[in-house]
């Protein structure tokens, strides 16, 4: 696992270099990834302005912020991801902003299907499901995972599953819908039980 870890953080970018890549791409009419779709190219440029937003309009409770200054230890929050997805839309925004909270965490990107190796180590019910955080300590081990929805979210799909089979196009509107409203609150919340979680543990 550490060679997969260690060649995954090789690819790596930062935040920004993230958030340059999708615009160039956009730009260019093109997504992440070795498919490049009509539809998958439409969910890149809806994002791309989604994030544009978010990264204006995002705000980290106060609470939060102290909380964060609890880690003392290095944490590498490794993060999968591609520009077409939009749970990673709405939740990288946040994420980039709670990792800003510390300057002992370093927030690195790679994109999944440049890295399926490491992906596969991290499944969620058997799916290649984005975006997914891997949180790592500077010896590069897994001290914990996130994703790859806020826990709401999870129940919201969880329950629709249970009671339509599978999801469809309305059940992705509502939950942006929720998102909307939500404003990075619950993302929040779990990252506060996470990193409490973490430090417990290590």
């Amino acid at each position: 696992m550490k060679n997969i870890l260690e060649n995954a953080l090789k690819n790596s970018i930062s935040y920004q270099d993230y958030r340059d890549l999708m615009h160039q791409l956009t730009a260019e009419g093109k997504s992440t990834g070795p498919i490049q779709s009509e539809e998958l190219i439409n969910y890149s440029l809806l994002n791309e302005a989604r994030m544009k937003r978010l990264d204006k309009t995002i705000e980290i409770d106060d609470e939060v912020a102290t909380e964060f200054q609890k880690i003392e230890e290095p944490q590498i929050w490794l993060v999968i991801t591609e520009s077409w997805c939009g749970d990673a839309a709405q939740n990288l925004p946040v994420i980039h902003k709670l990792a800003e909270l510390n300057d002992k965490i370093q927030l690195k990107l790679v994109l999944r299907d440049e890295n399926l190796e490491l992906m596969d180590l991290f499944l969620t019910n058997n799916g290649r499901s984005i975006p997914k955080l891997i949180v790592l300590d500077n010896q590069l081990n897994v001290l914990n995972t996130w994703g790859p929805r806020p826990s709401f979210a999870t129940k919201m799909v969880h329950d629709y599953k249970e009671k339509n089979g599978s999801l469809d196009a309305q059940f992705k509107q509502d939950l942006q819908v929720w998102y909307n409203k939500d404003k990075g609150k619950n993302v929040q919340e779990d990252f506060v039980n996470l990193i409490n979680s973490t430090l417990i543990h290590s």
